[in-house]
């Protein structure tokens, strides 16, 4: 069930235990993709993206390419392998375009990375100084569920763009934003009942608290069902929902990521906007496709349940938009399809309006829409 004023759980664990792994932010989430020049063109048409870094051969680098996209606080790196033999091609090869690193801004990336490979953190990247005329960065990395990596950034001696190795990406073709801001949270599938590991291992190696846990009972439809526990850093700023498969009639979404990523991995990247009702509309021009939406009882029983909606619901329910409240206000949210031709990777759109919840009271909803897709898919019987 939902934990109790989730602001006030974090800042009383935050005081009693203290931080061993203070962390600003989300810095960058890094896709290996199979063509990063047409998926750059892709976020920037489809989601509002601007063109904002460059690394590949007039840089230098004989390796890579890699697409920096911003669009307010959030930033997007997509990078491809440039010859078959880089261990690049095997990622992609197994689990098609995907989030590789999940980048975090720290003030120390090498006391970072020291305190959780001591806690058991397994490595990736030793601590590492890149410079250039700007200045230094210092990043380093640990492994985190599947193939996933958490990347720790440290900038504060460094003035440049983006990363050492990087140019100004300019650009003549740079659409108007969509009205994205941040990432809310970013949300990991992983097999069955491998949940609790991963629980234990983000308390354990980072530091984390489980803000929130939801059970069978709660999330299922009459197909289907999953497990599903929200960890959260320190502070609040970083949230890591992680799924598990849960037993049911029918294949749930969970076990058709598990089996099409072919492993653990980031399910959806939630992000954040002011107006939802004009991003949506927005992204839908674009070309974004969004799940069906709920029938017309779901609204008209949202009118008796969240009295306070700021929002015409009407107008809400056209778009598809689901609204969940806790005691600390309500949220408005909606999910993509998946954005790739294997269905795994989705995002979600969120408006948040004082609540803290993740849409408990949409998840019946929510799925039933997602099994509606995979009845078209094929996918939903095991």
């Amino acid at each position: 069930m939902e934990t109790k004023n989730i602001a006030h759980t974090l800042e009383k664990i935050y005081k009693e235990a203290g931080d061993f792994l203070p962390l600003n932010g989300t810095d960058y989430v890094e896709f290996y993709v199979g063509n990063a020049k047409q998926a750059a063109h892709y976020y920037k048409t489809a989601f509002g993206f601007q063109s904002y870094a460059y690394s590949g051969l007039e840089t230098g680098n004989k390796q890579t390419a890699s697409y920096v996209l911003k669009q307010d606080k959030i930033r997007l790196v997509l990078t491809s392998p440039l010859n078959s033999k880089h261990p690049i091609n095997q990622h992609i090869a197994k689990h098609g375009d995907a989030v590789k690193v999940v980048a975090l801004w720290v003030d120390d990336a090498t006391a970072s990375f020291n305190e959780t490979v001591k806690r058991g953190a397994k490595p990736f990247m030793e601590p590492t100084v890149e410079k250039d005329e700007h200045g230094e960065v210092v990043r380093s990395g640990i492994y985190t569920y599947g193939e996933t990596v958490h990347m720790f950034v440290e900038r504060k001696n460094y003035n440049g763009l983006f990363l050492p190795g990087y140019k100004e990406w300019k650009s003549d073709y740079n659409p108007k934003s969509s009205g994205l801001k941040y990432i809310d949270h970013m949300v990991g599938n992983v097999g069955w009942n491998e949940m609790n590991i991963w629980v234990e291992w983000y308390q354990k190696v980072m530091g984390f608290i489980n803000l929130l846990t939801f059970d069978d009972k709660q999330i299922h439809t009459e197909y289907s069902a999953l497990m599903s526990k929200v960890m959260a850093n320190g502070n609040g700023r970083i949230k890591f929902p992680i799924n598990e498969p849960a037993e049911g009639k029918k294949k749930s979404q969970i076990e058709e990521y598990i089996d099409f990523y072919e492993g653990s991995g980031v399910q959806h990247i939630a992000v954040a906007t002011d107006d939802i009702l004009a991003t949506v509309r927005d992204l839908k021009s674009r070309g974004v496709e969004f799940l069906s939406a709920p029938p017309k009882t779901y609204y008209d029983d949202v009118k008796v349940r969240i009295p306070n909606v700021k929002e015409d619901i009407d107008l809400l329910a056209k778009e598809g938009i689901l609204i969940d409240c806790d005691e600390d206000g309500y949220l408005l949210q909606i999910f993509t399809k998946p954005v790739e031709d294997r269905p795994t990777l989705f995002f979600e759109v969120i408006e948040r309006h004082g609540a803290k919840g993740f849409g408990a009271g949409n998840f019946k909803s929510l799925f039933e829409s997602i099994e509606r897709e995979q009845a078209l898919r094929g996918t939903l019987d095991k």
